[in-house]
């Protein structure tokens, strides 16, 4: 699958680890257009706790277009499926305009659906395994996900409703076998490498900056609007903790201290994701977390 002439270019990393704002700068250097391949900046009215940051693409007052962020109301279920559709829609898109392609994430299941062209389908609900599972605990549930399907990290299981999906989703694919296309996209991905003692200390900052920036009344916002407390907690991360302190469910202490801990867990296993990725024979090229930007751009052009 071939959109420009140049290779699609992939920043990724775990989350604030600067991959925003050295895609932002790359792309005014070389006249991109960005993807985000993140699964919540796609949610309208969900900006601090994803770390939307639009601000950041302005650089030098020149505006850097970007893609698949605020395209679903907030209270939507976006999915993988919708993300290979809508990341291939862009690409052309954007090669029409005669840009130059670049994706910045950190959700690896959805950059791994693009570059590995997993043929994916739109899995419609089963009623009748849902009221089979309805009486099934939790941990059965779980066990059941297991024999059906490798678990590399706790997002299907971190809520029932996550949990039901994915079990129907795994079951639809049981019964309906799909095969990878043959990889014929050209890409290059850079992986910003940082240390998790340097990851968790900034996560820690982002997360106090963020908390008086306005968070809680972001998801405050967010509840009076009617999205349901179940809806943000599925959300997970600043949206499912802030929710249950706004609840009344924890205090805002605890709703910090977990958060915090949640967050760098998260991060954790966004890492452990892009390492699979590479063991798997994706061609990652780290780049230092602590590099200068300049020497960062410099060296992705020239690898490109």
């Amino acid at each position: 699958m071939k959109f420009t002439n140049n290779p699609i270019i992939f920043i990724v990393g775990p989350t604030a680890c600067g991959k925003t704002h050295l895609a932002v700068h790359l792309a005014a250097d070389i006249d991109a257009e960005i993807i985000s391949a993140d699964s919540r900046q796609v949610y309208r009215g969900m900006d601090i706790g994803t770390g939307k940051d639009l601000s950041e693409y302005q650089v030098d007052g020149k505006s850097v277009r970007y893609h698949l962020i605020d395209i679903v109301d907030a209270g939507y279920q976006y999915n993988v499926f919708e993300f290979q559709r809508d990341f291939f829609a862009a690409c052309q898109q954007i090669s029409d305009n005669g840009k130059q392609i670049l994706c910045c994430g950190g959700t690896g299941m959805y950059i791994e659906s693009v570059i590995k062209q997993y043929r994916l389908e739109q899995v419609p609900e089963n009623e009748l395994l849902r009221q089979q599972w309805a009486s099934q605990s939790d941990a059965i549930l779980i066990a059941t996900l297991q024999q059906k399907k490798i678990l590399h990290n706790v997002s299907d299981t971190s809520d029932r409703n996550r949990l039901i999906r994915a079990l129907e989703i795994a079951d639809y694919y049981a019964s309906h076998p799909q095969e990878s296309q043959e990889n014929k996209l050209n890409y290059k991905i850079f992986n910003i490498d940082i240390p998790r003692e340097e990851m968790r200390k900034r996560i820690g900052i982002r997360l106090d900056e963020r908390l008086q920036n306005g968070m809680v009344e972001e998801v405050q916002n967010l509840l009076q609007q009617g999205i349901s407390a179940d809806t943000l907690k599925y959300y997970g991360l600043e949206y499912k903790f802030v929710a249950q302190y706004l609840l009344r469910e924890i205090d805002y202490q605890t709703m910090h201290d977990r958060l915090q801990i949640a967050i760098g867990q998260f991060a954790k296993r966004q890492q452990t994701w892009f390492r699979k990725m590479q063991r798997e024979g994706v061609p990652l090229i780290n780049i230092p977390y602590n590099m200068p930007l300049e020497e960062k751009i410099t060296f992705i052009k020239s690898n490109i």
